[in-house]
Protein backbone atom coordinates (compact mmCIF):
# COMPACT_ATOMS: atom_id res chain seq x y z
CA UNK A 1 0.00 0.00 0.00
CA UNK A 2 1.50 2.99 -1.17
CA UNK A 3 2.21 6.08 1.45
CA UNK A 4 0.05 9.03 1.23
CA UNK A 5 2.12 11.67 2.14
CA UNK A 6 5.04 10.02 -0.15
CA UNK A 7 2.77 10.12 -3.48
CA UNK A 8 1.74 13.85 -2.47
CA UNK A 9 5.36 14.87 -2.28
CA UNK A 10 6.03 13.56 -5.56
CA UNK A 11 3.33 14.95 -7.02
CA UNK A 12 4.58 18.06 -5.63
CA UNK A 13 8.33 17.53 -7.34
CA UNK A 14 6.86 16.29 -10.44
CA UNK A 15 5.28 19.82 -10.82
CA UNK A 16 7.92 21.81 -9.06
CA UNK A 17 10.71 21.28 -11.39
CA UNK A 18 8.89 21.91 -14.33
CA UNK A 19 7.57 25.60 -13.29
CA UNK A 20 11.27 26.50 -11.86
CA UNK A 21 12.65 25.34 -15.48
CA UNK A 22 10.01 27.78 -16.39
CA UNK A 23 11.02 30.34 -14.55
CA UNK A 24 14.83 29.65 -15.58
CA UNK A 25 14.08 30.09 -19.24
CA UNK A 26 11.93 33.31 -18.42
CA UNK A 27 15.05 34.33 -16.37
CA UNK A 28 17.27 33.67 -19.39
CA UNK A 29 14.95 35.22 -22.22
CA UNK A 30 14.43 38.73 -20.12
CA UNK A 31 18.55 38.31 -20.24
CA UNK A 32 18.74 38.18 -23.73
CA UNK A 33 16.35 41.02 -24.23
CA UNK A 34 17.80 43.68 -21.51
CA UNK A 35 20.98 42.21 -23.18
CA UNK A 36 19.79 43.64 -26.67
CA UNK A 37 18.55 46.47 -25.72
CA UNK A 38 21.88 47.29 -24.10
CA UNK A 39 24.39 46.70 -27.02
CA UNK A 40 22.33 48.73 -29.07
CA UNK A 41 22.08 51.41 -26.19
CA UNK A 42 25.94 51.32 -26.41
CA UNK A 43 25.89 51.67 -30.12
CA UNK A 44 24.27 54.49 -30.30
CA UNK A 45 25.92 56.29 -27.31
CA UNK A 46 29.29 55.89 -28.37
CA UNK A 47 29.18 54.69 -32.29
CA UNK A 48 26.49 56.64 -33.62
CA UNK A 49 24.53 58.86 -33.90
CA UNK A 50 25.47 59.98 -29.69
CA UNK A 51 22.60 60.90 -26.89
CA UNK A 52 23.02 64.90 -28.32
CA UNK A 53 22.71 63.52 -32.23
CA UNK A 54 19.19 61.41 -31.28
CA UNK A 55 17.52 64.55 -29.15
CA UNK A 56 18.47 66.73 -31.97
CA UNK A 57 16.35 64.58 -34.46
CA UNK A 58 13.44 64.29 -31.92
CA UNK A 59 13.54 67.80 -31.49
CA UNK A 60 13.86 68.71 -34.93
CA UNK A 61 10.37 68.62 -36.46
CA UNK A 62 9.43 71.60 -33.33
CA UNK A 63 12.60 73.71 -33.90
CA UNK A 64 11.49 74.10 -37.73
CA UNK A 65 8.29 76.31 -36.62
CA UNK A 66 10.19 78.30 -33.62
CA UNK A 67 11.27 81.47 -34.18
CA UNK A 68 14.54 82.36 -36.03
CA UNK A 69 17.44 82.35 -33.33
CA UNK A 70 14.74 80.45 -30.91
CA UNK A 71 16.01 77.54 -28.84
CA UNK A 72 14.59 74.98 -26.38
CA UNK A 73 16.13 75.13 -22.78
CA UNK A 74 16.35 73.35 -19.57
CA UNK A 75 14.99 74.48 -16.26
CA UNK A 76 16.40 71.98 -14.37
CA UNK A 77 20.26 71.63 -13.71
CA UNK A 78 20.46 67.86 -14.68
CA UNK A 79 17.97 68.05 -17.76
CA UNK A 80 20.94 68.05 -20.10
CA UNK A 81 22.28 64.87 -18.84
CA UNK A 82 19.11 63.47 -18.55
CA UNK A 83 16.65 63.56 -21.38
CA UNK A 84 19.44 62.74 -23.66
CA UNK A 85 20.14 59.80 -22.00
CA UNK A 86 16.15 59.13 -21.62
CA UNK A 87 15.98 59.69 -25.34
CA UNK A 88 19.27 56.88 -26.22
CA UNK A 89 17.24 54.42 -24.00
CA UNK A 90 13.63 54.96 -25.82
CA UNK A 91 15.82 54.38 -29.19
CA UNK A 92 17.62 51.56 -28.19
CA UNK A 93 14.72 49.46 -27.19
CA UNK A 94 12.77 50.55 -30.60
CA UNK A 95 15.50 49.31 -32.41
CA UNK A 96 15.87 45.76 -30.19
CA UNK A 97 12.16 45.27 -30.29
CA UNK A 98 12.13 43.01 -32.49
CA UNK A 99 14.78 40.68 -30.89
CA UNK A 100 12.63 41.64 -27.31
CA UNK A 101 9.43 40.23 -29.00
CA UNK A 102 11.16 36.86 -30.63
CA UNK A 103 12.60 36.22 -26.89
CA UNK A 104 9.11 36.26 -25.62
CA UNK A 105 7.74 34.25 -28.72
CA UNK A 106 10.45 31.39 -28.33
CA UNK A 107 8.89 31.43 -24.69
CA UNK A 108 5.53 30.92 -25.13
CA UNK A 109 5.76 29.32 -28.23
CA UNK A 110 6.46 25.74 -27.38
CA UNK A 111 3.33 25.70 -25.51
CA UNK A 112 1.09 26.27 -28.07
CA UNK A 113 -0.85 24.60 -30.51
CA UNK A 114 0.07 24.46 -34.38
CA UNK A 115 -3.48 26.41 -35.21
CA UNK A 116 -2.59 28.85 -32.09
CA UNK A 117 0.93 29.71 -33.62
CA UNK A 118 -0.82 30.79 -36.70
CA UNK A 119 -2.60 33.03 -34.81
CA UNK A 120 0.11 34.90 -32.63
CA UNK A 121 3.17 35.23 -34.48
CA UNK A 122 1.36 37.14 -37.89
CA UNK A 123 0.25 39.18 -34.80
CA UNK A 124 3.27 40.18 -33.00
CA UNK A 125 4.98 40.67 -36.11
CA UNK A 126 2.40 42.59 -37.55
CA UNK A 127 1.32 44.97 -34.26
CA UNK A 128 4.91 45.74 -33.90
CA UNK A 129 5.44 46.74 -37.58
CA UNK A 130 2.13 48.73 -37.14
CA UNK A 131 2.83 50.84 -33.94
CA UNK A 132 6.44 51.90 -35.56
CA UNK A 133 4.07 52.99 -38.61
CA UNK A 134 2.42 54.94 -35.93
CA UNK A 135 5.09 56.45 -34.48
CA UNK A 136 6.75 57.03 -38.40
CA UNK A 137 3.28 59.07 -38.91
CA UNK A 138 3.46 60.66 -35.59
CA UNK A 139 6.90 61.93 -36.13
CA UNK A 140 7.16 62.77 -39.47
CA UNK A 141 3.52 64.28 -40.63
CA UNK A 142 1.38 65.17 -37.66
CA UNK A 143 4.15 67.07 -35.69
CA UNK A 144 4.84 69.42 -38.65
CA UNK A 145 1.42 70.07 -38.30
CA UNK A 146 0.39 70.51 -34.97
CA UNK A 147 3.52 72.41 -33.92
CA UNK A 148 3.04 75.02 -37.21
CA UNK A 149 -0.80 75.36 -35.89
CA UNK A 150 0.43 76.20 -31.99
CA UNK A 151 3.22 78.50 -32.94
CA UNK A 152 0.64 80.58 -35.43
CA UNK A 153 -1.12 81.19 -32.17
CA UNK A 154 1.83 82.63 -29.96
CA UNK A 155 1.52 86.40 -29.79
CA UNK A 156 4.83 88.70 -30.78
CA UNK A 157 5.36 89.91 -27.65
CA UNK A 158 5.82 85.99 -26.59
CA UNK A 159 9.45 84.19 -27.75
CA UNK A 160 8.40 80.68 -27.54
CA UNK A 161 11.62 78.58 -25.38
CA UNK A 162 10.19 75.20 -24.75
CA UNK A 163 11.67 72.61 -21.93
CA UNK A 164 13.47 69.89 -23.14
CA UNK A 165 11.81 67.67 -20.59
CA UNK A 166 7.99 69.18 -20.89
CA UNK A 167 8.89 68.31 -25.38
CA UNK A 168 9.88 64.62 -24.01
CA UNK A 169 6.98 64.09 -22.27
CA UNK A 170 4.55 65.38 -25.07
CA UNK A 171 6.20 63.88 -27.54
CA UNK A 172 6.53 60.53 -25.77
CA UNK A 173 2.42 60.76 -25.08
CA UNK A 174 2.05 61.10 -28.91
CA UNK A 175 4.07 58.42 -29.78
CA UNK A 176 1.96 56.11 -27.43
CA UNK A 177 -1.21 57.75 -28.85
CA UNK A 178 -0.67 56.75 -32.35
CA UNK A 179 1.30 53.51 -32.13
CA UNK A 180 -1.22 52.38 -30.17
CA UNK A 181 -4.12 53.98 -32.87
CA UNK A 182 -2.66 51.98 -35.47
CA UNK A 183 -2.90 48.28 -33.49
CA UNK A 184 -6.87 49.25 -34.11
CA UNK A 185 -6.79 46.69 -36.50
CA UNK A 186 -5.20 43.95 -34.76
CA UNK A 187 -7.76 44.68 -31.55
CA UNK A 188 -10.22 44.29 -34.54
CA UNK A 189 -8.91 40.33 -35.46
CA UNK A 190 -8.43 39.49 -31.52
CA UNK A 191 -12.04 40.71 -30.87
CA UNK A 192 -13.60 38.60 -33.75
CA UNK A 193 -11.26 35.52 -33.27
CA UNK A 194 -12.06 35.15 -29.31
CA UNK A 195 -15.87 35.27 -30.40
CA UNK A 196 -16.56 38.43 -28.70
CA UNK A 197 -17.74 39.71 -31.69
CA UNK A 198 -18.36 39.49 -35.38
CA UNK A 199 -17.38 40.90 -38.22
CA UNK A 200 -21.38 41.87 -39.33
CA UNK A 201 -21.88 44.01 -35.45
CA UNK A 202 -18.77 45.37 -36.07
CA UNK A 203 -19.89 46.47 -39.11
CA UNK A 204 -23.48 47.39 -37.70
CA UNK A 205 -22.11 49.11 -35.38
CA UNK A 206 -19.45 51.16 -36.21
CA UNK A 207 -21.62 54.46 -35.47
CA UNK A 208 -20.64 53.78 -31.58
CA UNK A 209 -16.96 52.73 -32.63
CA UNK A 210 -16.56 56.63 -34.32
CA UNK A 211 -18.25 58.23 -31.44
CA UNK A 212 -15.60 56.25 -28.90
CA UNK A 213 -13.02 56.86 -31.35
CA UNK A 214 -14.07 61.00 -31.60
CA UNK A 215 -13.67 61.18 -27.64
CA UNK A 216 -10.45 59.38 -27.20
CA UNK A 217 -9.07 61.51 -29.73
CA UNK A 218 -9.82 64.82 -28.33
CA UNK A 219 -8.53 63.50 -25.01
CA UNK A 220 -5.44 62.27 -25.80
CA UNK A 221 -4.13 64.96 -28.78
CA UNK A 222 -3.16 68.90 -28.45
CA UNK A 223 -6.00 71.22 -28.52
CA UNK A 224 -6.45 71.64 -32.20
CA UNK A 225 -8.83 70.01 -34.46
CA UNK A 226 -6.04 69.33 -37.13
CA UNK A 227 -4.26 67.16 -34.96
CA UNK A 228 -7.58 65.32 -33.40
CA UNK A 229 -8.61 65.15 -36.88
CA UNK A 230 -5.34 63.14 -38.61
CA UNK A 231 -5.65 60.84 -35.54
CA UNK A 232 -9.47 60.28 -35.74
CA UNK A 233 -9.70 59.89 -39.26
CA UNK A 234 -6.58 56.77 -39.00
CA UNK A 235 -8.27 55.33 -36.34
CA UNK A 236 -11.66 55.07 -38.45
CA UNK A 237 -10.00 53.84 -41.61
CA UNK A 238 -7.60 51.19 -39.81
CA UNK A 239 -11.30 50.11 -38.03
CA UNK A 240 -12.52 49.58 -41.27
CA UNK A 241 -9.06 47.65 -42.57
CA UNK A 242 -9.62 45.53 -39.49
CA UNK A 243 -12.92 44.32 -40.41
CA UNK A 244 -11.98 43.28 -43.55
CA UNK A 245 -8.64 41.59 -42.10
CA UNK A 246 -10.51 39.58 -39.21
CA UNK A 247 -12.68 37.97 -41.64
CA UNK A 248 -9.80 36.66 -43.75
CA UNK A 249 -7.76 36.00 -40.68
CA UNK A 250 -10.09 33.97 -38.81
CA UNK A 251 -10.84 31.35 -41.84
CA UNK A 252 -6.89 30.31 -41.94
CA UNK A 253 -6.65 30.19 -38.11
CA UNK A 254 -9.56 27.37 -37.46
CA UNK A 255 -8.66 25.28 -34.98
CA UNK A 256 -8.23 21.66 -36.79
CA UNK A 257 -11.49 19.64 -36.80
CA UNK A 258 -11.23 16.46 -34.47
CA UNK A 259 -11.26 13.44 -36.86
CA UNK A 260 -14.40 11.21 -36.51
CA UNK A 261 -13.70 8.36 -34.68
CA UNK A 262 -13.94 4.81 -36.16
CA UNK A 263 -16.66 2.29 -34.99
Amino acid sequence: MSDPQKSAEDELAGTEQPFVQHLVELRDRLMKAALAVGIVAAFLAFVWPGPGALYDFLAAPLIATLPKGATLIATNVVSPFVVPIKILFMAAFLAALPVVLYQLWAFVAPGLYSHEKKLVLPLVVSSTLLFFIGVAFCYYFVFGKVFAFIQSFAPKSITAAPDIEEYLSFVLGMFLAFGIAFEVPIAVVLLVRMGVVTTAQLREHRGYFWVAASVGTALVTPPDAGSMLMLLGVVGGLYEVGIVVAHAFVKHTKAPEAEPSES
